[in-house]
C-alpha cells in the first residue's frame, strides 16, 4: 500500500547534509551551522563528508577516542539546538551483502555510535559500481534485492535498540541513472516492495544536480517506491567542479514539493562560509505560504551575508556584492544583473565597431566595478570568507583583466588592424595546465552532446623522459 502522506515514517526533515566531496567541516564550523539552521527553522543535520575515511574507506574499523569524542560533541551541539542528528555511513565500494562479518562490522560501528548518543542513521549506497558479487548474485538475483536484505536486517537490529529516523540513498538516485539502467532492471520496484517501509529512500531528482524537481515525476516515483521520497537537493553542490561555487536562492521547486515528499536536505557547498545566502533562501522557502518569490530570497539573503562583507579599508558597495553574488548564483544560470553583464560584454566583442560609445563605455564601467569589487574582497575582514572565495575571485578577476586589456586595445586607434596580446596574460600560464588542455579536446552543445574540437592541437614532437 503506498502512503499519500509526507511525514508516513515521522515529521518532514528540513536541513542540511555534509555530504560532499573533499575536507570535511571543522566542529566550529558545524557549530556555526547549527545556528543559521535554527535561524532558518530547519530541524536536522545528517553527518556523512564521503572524504572522512571512517565514512567510506574504512568503515569496518570502530572509531578511536578522538572519533567518538566528536561524535558525541556532534550529538550534544544538536540537542541542544533542538536539532536532529543522523549519522551516515558508507560501506558500498567493498561491502559483501551475504557476508555476516560486514553485517556484524556494520552493527559495531552503530553500536558505538548508539552508545555515543547517536539514535538516527542513514546508510549511503551511492557513487559505486553496480557489478555484483557472485556471491551476492547467487542468493539474491539483483542488486536491489541484496540491498533491501542487507539494509533491512541492519534497520531491525537498530531499531531494537533505538527508534530514530533509518534512511538509505540508493544505487541509482535520480532519473537519469535509472533510465541508463544503473542497478539494473527494475532496481527502484524491488527496492521499493522490499525495503522496509519505515526506511526513508534518498532521491536527487532528474539528475545528480537538479534544475528542477517537479511534482508529477515525485508523484510516480512514490507509487514505485511505495513510500514518498526524501530529497537529497544536490542544487548548491559544488565539489563536481572547483572553479565555480553557488550563492543564489533556492529555487526550481514549486512550494507544493513540501507536502509530496518526505523531506529536503541540502547538500550545500563545500567551503562552509559560502553556503549562507542558499541556507537562508532554503528556510524562507520551508516558511512561505501561497507564492515564492526566488529573486527576493536572494536579496534578502544578501542583506543578511552584507555585514561579512565588512573590510580594513572604505567600505564596498552593497550593489556590487549582488552583481559578485549573480556570477556565482546556481548551476544552470546566473543571477539577473550578472547575466546582463555577459550578454552585454559579448555584444560589445562581438561589435564590428570599436566599443567607444557611450552605451558600450557603461558596459565597460559595470565590468570594470566587478573587477574592483572582486580585487577589494583581499580586504575582507572575515579572512575565512575571503579564503573560501579566494580562488575563484582570482579566476573571475583575470578573465575581466584580459577582457578590459582588450578593449583598450580595441578603441585605440593607433592599434587599429594589429593583433591583441596581453603582457599579464602568457600562453600556458594563462587558462594552462594539463587539464585546460583536455578541455580543448572536445566541445560541448547545449543539448549535452560532444564533437571532437576542430582546434586541437598536433604535437610535434615526443618530449624525452
Amino acid at each position: 500500500m503506498v502512503s499519500n502522506s509526507a511525514t508516513a515514517s515521522g515529521s518532514f526533515l528540513s536541513g542540511v547534509i555534509e555530504g560532499f566531496y573533499g575536507p570535511p567541516w571543522s566542529p566550529r564550523e558545524r557549530a556555526e551551522l547549527w545556528d543559521w539552521m535554527v535561524r532558518g527553522g530547519l530541524d536536522t543535520y545528517l553527518y556523512g563528508p564521503k572524504d572522512d575515511l571512517h565514512q567510506r574507506a574504512i568503515w569496518r574499523q570502530p572509531y578511536d577516542a578522538s572519533g567518538l569524542a566528536t561524535v558525541r560533541a556532534a550529538v550534544a551541539g544538536c540537542r541542544s539546538r533542538g536539532l536532529r542528528l543522523i549519522h551516515a555511513c558508507s560501506p558500498g565500494l567493498d561491502v559483501t551483502y551475504s557476508d555476516p562479518s560486514d553485517r556484524e562490522a556494520m552493527q559495531a560501528r552503530l553500536m558505538q555510535l548508539i552508545e555515543a548518543g547517536v539514535s538516527e542513521f542513514c546508510i549511503l549506497l551511492d557513487d559505486i559500481p553496480d557489478a555484483m558479487r557472485p556471491a551476492d548474485l547467487a542468493r539474491w538475483g539483483s542488486l536491489a534485492s541484496a540491498q533491501a536484505a542487507w539494509v533491512n536486517a541492519i534497520f531491525t537490529w537498530s531499531r531494537s535498540r533505538v527508534a530514530g529516523r533509518f534512511l538509505l540513498c540508493p544505487t541509482p538516485y535520480c532519473g537519469r541513472m535509472v533510465a541508463a539502467g544503473h542497478g539494473g532492471d527494475g532496481y527502484l520496484e524491488t527496492l521499493g516492495r522490499e525495503l522496509h517501509p519505515e526506511i526513508d529512500i534518498f532521491w536527487t531528482g532528474p539528475e545528480i544536480i537538479s534544475e528542477r524537481i517537479d511534482l508529477e515525476p515525485i508523484a510516480r516515483l512514490t507509487e514505485v517506491l511505495h513510500r514518498p521520497p526524501l530529497i537529497w537537493d544536490n542544487l548548491f553542490a559544488n565539489d563536481y567542479d572547483g572553479r565555480r561555487f553557488f550563492c543564489g536562492p533556492y529555487a526550481g521547486r514549486p512550494l507544493e514539493l513540501k507536502r509530496a515528499v518526505r523531506g529536503i536536505l541540502l547538500n550545500p557547498n563545500t567551503e562552509f562560509p559560502l553556503n549562507f545566502v542558499p541556507i537562508h533562501s532554503f528556510g524562507s522557502y520551508l516558511a512561505a505560504e501561497g507564492a515564492w518569490d526566488p529573486g527576493a530570497s536572494f536579496l534578502d539573503g544578501l542583506k543578511a551575508w552584507w555585514p561579512r562583507f565588512a573590510t580594513v579599508g572604505s567600505p564596498l558597495e552593497f550593489a556590487d556584492l549582488i552583481l559578485f553574488a549573480g556570477a556565482f548564483y546556481l548551476p544552470y544560470g546566473d543571477g539577473p544583473e550578472a547575466d546582463r553583464l555577459a550578454r552585454d560584454i559579448a555584444q560589445c566583442l562581438a561589435s564590428a565597431e570599436p566599443p567607444d560609445d557611450a552605451e558600450s563605455l557603461d558596459v565597460r564601467t559595470r565590468m570594470l566595478r566587478l573587477k574592483g569589487f572582486s580585487a577589494r574582497l583581499v580586504d575582507l575582514l572575515d579572512r575565512e570568507l575571503f579564503h573560501a572565495l579566494h580562488r575563484r575571485v582570482w579566476d573571475l578577476r583575470e578573465e575581466l583583466d584580459l577582457l578590459d586589456r582588450w578593449w583598450s586595445h580595441r578603441i585605440d586607434p593607433r592599434r587599429a588592424g594589429t593583433p591583441f596580446t596581453s603582457d599579464f596574460h602568457r600562453p600556458k600560464t594563462c587558462r594552462g595546465g594539463f587539464v585546460a588542455r583536455l578541455q580543448g579536446f572536445l566541445r560541448q552543445f547545449p543539448d549535452a552532446r560532444f564533437e571532437v574540437s576542430g582546434e586541437i592541437e598536433t604535437p610535434a614532437k615526443v618530449h624525452p623522459r
